[in-house]
């Protein structure tokens, strides 16, 4: 997974191996280079940017130069840099309770639960507290075994659930090879992609039933009275913005409900106002049995994630022990910035907000972008969770870089991210896509200027096009 953050500076041109930066900045990403391990990264290939602070939908390095956060970081600044009605929350917590083991009554870890179901689908009962995305789909899986008794899990390619041990085999692009073998009994399933249909669709409504009767052709091959569950994110995060055609999610629990077979929903990006819905199942009137979130639920302020558990899963439990646990889970500090940030989504309407960004500017303004640039082969998305798929030729649908490109293969993609980086505007990236994300709070003016912004960088991925 790449985003504009890694190797780009601003238009000075100024790199962490010049010599050039303030003496401030120069400390920090010396001491960065030096003693910190990144993830997903070549460790001598980075060069960061030293971010010195940000607010809204900005964020700024050493030098004051400003960029917008068309990314939300990693897809999680849902209200954006440093509201202060999250600050204060977290600054008054501290002073009563830093923190207090999970084995505790604690008012923001209830509180923060009580508003998660408030706003959950129907017939959720109970909130398992973890610290991020992985342990959630981790436990959900345990939790999906242990009560059905069955073992195998089945995921998706094109899917991302976490990079533990457990998640990455979950996972379903690549970054989970390096790490194989993983858990066993995990089983892979192709979802609906319409713009590259594994079933030779011709339509969403053609796209919809091959992608169920493949699902069903799955668990009869695999022996559905031994399947504990089936995850998937309701739209597929960063392989795509995979927005599933009607009726599908719907034909997903049908056939859960058919065989005794759980349904688990990765929310953790796609939620909290992502999609212009609470929880993305929402748009489509969907129940799981199980939700996981992290993410936009306090906007990672302090991490935190979790299950949201069906009343029949949570009463497996009621008697008989769980078999897990984790020591910060349900952390006050944490829970007191969700608590504050989902009263802020409730009073500032911003689920609603998001929705009405993605269907009045975005979804518009990107269709007429598209329109303009013949490197552009599609764009989809809702809310404020969007992507914009990159071709060589729109008539054979040639990615402009190659499926899992590294190096010189991949370089067409950074350019154009630089590009946009250079005018001050940080989008991210993975694969062939361009992915629009900003924070659900963003300034209508601000999103205006990324998306012209987006506009002209698209013309150098045009000519990088032609040239291939």
């Amino acid at each position: 997974m790449s985003t504009s953050l890694s190797g780009l500076r601003s238009d000075t041109g100024l790199r962490s191996d010049t010599g050039l930066y303030s003496d401030e900045a120069a400390q920090v990403i010396r001491d960065d280079e030096e003693y910190v391990f990144h993830s997903w990264s070549a460790q001598r290939n980075r060069k960061p940017i030293a971010v010195a602070g940000a607010e809204g939908s900005w964020y700024w390095d050493y030098e004051g130069r400003r960029y917008l956060d068309l990314a939300s970081q990693l897809v999680y600044t849902n209200v954006g840099h440093q509201h202060p009605r999250l600050v204060n929350a977290i600054i008054e917590q501290a002073k009563t309770l830093c923190t207090i083991a999970p084995s505790f009554a604690n008012d923001r870890r209830g509180e923060a639960a009580r508003l998660i179901l408030k706003h959950a689908p129907t017939g959720l009962k109970q909130v398992f507290f973890t610290n991020g995305g992985a342990e959630a789909n981790e436990n959900a899986i345990r939790l999906a075994r242990l009560h059905t008794g069955r073992n195998k899990i089945l995921v998706a390619y094109r899917s991302y659930h976490g990079a533990t041990g457990g998640a990455i085999t979950l996972t379903g692009d690549p970054r989970r090879w390096p790490s194989e073998p993983g858990m066993p009994g995990i089983v892979r399933f192709f979802g609906p992609y319409a713009y590259r249909s594994a079933f030779g669709a011709r339509s969403q409504q053609e796209e919809c039933a091959r992608s169920l009767a493949h699902l069903e052709e799955v668990l009869a091959l695999e022996g559905p009275e031994y399947v504990a569950a089936v995850l998937l994110e309701p739209v597929v995060g960063t392989n795509g913005i995979l927005v599933p055609p009607d009726g599908y999610l719907e034909g997903v629990r049908d056939l859960c409900d058919r065989y005794g077979i759980l349904m688990i929903d990765d929310e953790v990006m796609a939620g909290f106002g992502r999609c212009g819905e609470w929880f993305a199942v929402d748009r489509w009137r969907v129940r799981p049995d199980l939700i996981t979130f992290a993410k936009g639920v306090n906007s990672g302020y302090v991490p935190l994630g979790g299950v949201i558990i069906s009343e029949a899963v949570a009463s497996t439990f009621a008697e008989v022990s769980y078999p897990g646990g984790l020591t910060y889970s349900g952390h006050p500090l944490a829970c007191a910035a969700a608590v504050a940030s989902i009263g802020l989504f409730e009073d500032e309407g911003l689920v609603e907000r998001s929705r009405r960004l993605g269907e009045e500017i975005l979804g518009p303004e990107l269709e007429a972008i598209a329109q303009r640039h013949p490197s552009v082969g599609e764009v989809r998305g809702l809310g404020c969770f969007w992507a914009i798929e990159l071709v060589t030729d729109r008539g054979t649908r040639e990615p402009l870089v190659p499926f899992n490109a590294k190096g010189a293969d991949a370089q067409p993609m950074s350019t154009v991210v630089k590009a946009a980086l250079d005018e001050g505007v940080s989008v991210f990236s993975n694969f062939n896509r361009l992915h629009v994300l900003p924070p659900l709070t963003i300034a209508e003016d601000d999103l205006r200027f990324g998306l012209d912004v987006i506009d002209r960088a698209l013309s150098v991925a045009d000519q990088l096009a032609a040239s291939r």
